[in-house]
C-alpha cells in the first residue's frame, strides 16, 4: 500500500442472520438493520416493530462464498436499500438442498422461493460470480420479481481458453474434483485463506486484516462439513455445464431478455472473469451500464465497496427516472432510460 492511499478503517461485524425456511429445505439469511444515522453499527438498534420504507435488497454471493462477503457493501447501501445476503445451498450457514443439486437452473429457484417468502414485492438483485450468473437467469425467467439487477463480475460463459483456469473443468470430471479438493485440504488453512484472497483481490493488502482469523476459522469448520465437497464440485460442474451448452449461448440469450435496468461491473485486474468480456456484456444486455473498474479484482464489493456503492446510486438513480411519468401521465419508456457506458477510468 502506498503512502498516498488512505489507512482502511477497522470493518465492522459481519450482520446477523437466521435460517428460513423454503419448504422442505432452509438457507441463511443475514439482514442490514435499518439505517439510524452516521453513528450507527449496532444490529441492535433495529426496532422489529417499525416499518421499513426502503426497497428490499438480496445479495447472493459467488463460488466459495457466503454471505458474509456482502457486509460492507450492505452497510453502504442500507440508508436506501432494506438488504438482505443469502448463503447459498451448501455454502456459508446454509445446509444443502435435499435433493443435492447445485445446477445454475437449482440454485435460482432458491433464490426465487426465498424473494417469494420475503414477501415485500420486487427487489433489487445483486450477484457476484457464481451468483451473478444465478442472477441472470433469476431476471431473465421471472422479471416480476426484479427492479433492478446488479452483476459483479458475472460467472458467463466465456469462449475463450484460459491455461490458467483449467482446474475448473478438470473438477468437473467425475471423481476428479473431490480428489483434487482432499489434496487442497492437506494444505494449511491460513494458506489456503490467501490463496483465494490472493485470486479475487487485485492487491491483497486490502482485505481486512482483523477478518482474517474469522476466514480461518470458517474454512476449518467447512473441512469437517460431509457435504462441503459436494458443494463446491457440483458448483464447477454446474458452471462448466453453462460453458459448454450450446456454446454458452443460452446464458447470453436470457441476459439478452433481462428488461430490468442493470448494471454490470467488471474488475480490470480480475484473475477469473476476463475484463474483456464487458464488451459482450455490453451487446447483450438490453438495458444495462457497463463499468470497468481499474486496479480492481474479483470482488469488487469487497475491495472497492464505496465505489460500487456509488455506481448502484446512478443505477438506483436512473431506474427511478426511467420509472416517472412524462408531462400528460406518459409513462417513461425503459429505451427512453437507458444508459450504455464503458468506462475504463475509476468509477463513482
Amino acid at each position: 500500500m502506498t503512502g498516498s492511499e488512505e489507512t482502511p478503517p477497522e470493518p465492522i461485524p459481519h450482520w446477523p442472520g437466521k435460517l428460513v425456511s423454503l419448504g422442505d429445505y432452509q438457507v441463511y439469511v443475514r439482514t442490514a438493520p435499518v439505517y439510524q444515522g452516521p453513528a450507527d453499527r449496532d444490529p441492535a438498534d433495529r426496532d422489529p416493530a417499525e416499518p421499513d420504507p426502503r426497497d428490499p435488497a438480496l445479495c447472493v454471493h459467488g463460488l466459495e462464498g457466503s454471505s458474509r462477503n456482502w457486509t460492507d457493501l450492505m452497510d453502504l447501501l442500507r440508508p436506501r436499500l432494506a438488504c438482505d445476503a443469502l448463503d447459498l445451498p451448501g455454502f456459508g450457514e446454509s445446509p444443502p438442498r435435499p435433493d443435492g443439486r447445485y445446477s445454475i437452473a437449482a440454485l435460482a429457484q432458491t433464490v426465487i422461493a426465498l424473494i417469494e417468502r420475503i414477501a415485500r414485492g420486487p427487489v433489487h438483485l445483486l450477484g457476484n460470480s457464481l451468483g451473478g450468473a444465478v442472477c441472470v437467469h433469476v431476471a431473465a425467467t421471472r422479471p416480476d420479481l426484479i427492479r433492478t439487477l446488479t452483476l459483479i463480475s458475472p460467472a458467463l460463459p466465456d469462449s475463450r481458453l484460459r491455461l490458467d483456469l483449467l482446474r475448473f473443468p478438470l473438477m468437473s470430471v467425475p471423481g476428479v474434483g473431490a480428489r483434487l479438493l482432499r489434496q487442497v485440504r492437506h494444505l494449511p488453512a491460513e494458506r489456503r485463506v490467501a490463496d483465494v484472497i490472493a485470486t479475487c483481490f487485485s492487491d491483497p493488502r486490502r482485505f481486512p486484516q482483523a477478518r482474517l482469523a474469522a476466514e480461518v476459522a470458517e474454512l476449518t469448520r467447512r473441512d469437517a462439513l460431509d457435504y462441503a465437497a459436494a458443494a463446491m464440485v457440483g458448483s464447477v460442474r454446474a458452471l462448466t455445464a453453462e460453458t459448454l451448452r450450446a456454446g454458452g449461448r443460452p446464458a447470453w440469450r436470457e441476459a439478452a431478455q433481462i428488461t430490468a435496468p442493470t448494471l454490470v461491473i467488471y474488475g480490470h485486474d480480475d484473475r477469473l472473469v476476463d475484463a474483456r468480456m464487458a464488451g459482450r456484456a455490453a451487446h447483450a444486455f438490453p438495458n444495462a451500464r457497463i463499468v470497468v473498474m481499474p486496479s480492481t479484482g474479483h470482488v469488487a464489493h469487497m475491495e472497492h465497496p464505496q465505489l460500487v456503492a456509488a455506481e448502484i446510486a446512478v443505477l438506483l438513480a436512473a431506474a427511478s427516472q426511467a420509472g416517472q411519468t412524462l408531462p400528460g401521465g406518459r409513462a417513461q419508456s425503459a429505451e427512453a432510460g437507458r444508459v450504455r457506458e464503458f468506462p475504463l477510468a475509476p468509477a463513482g
